[in-house]
């Protein structure tokens, strides 16, 4: 049996490319520890469509 533990996975999608409109999106995996965060993540991520770093946010 797998141990139950505090860290989860979740995404994270772009916040800029999402209200830009244009085709595709930017998306990423990581987890995070809801122990301590039980808030929804917000990191700076590189998205390739628009060539820039861009604040992602963790989405359900």
């Amino acid at each position: 049996m797998a141990k139950k533990g505090n860290r989860n996975q979740v995404i994270l999608e772009c916040t800029e490319h999402k209200n830009s409109g244009m085709p595709g999106m930017s998306r990423y995996i990581t987890t995070k520890n809801r122990k301590n965060t039980p808030d929804r993540l917000e990191l700076k991520k590189y998205n390739p469509v628009l060539k820039k770093v861009t604040v992602h946010r963790e989405i359900k």
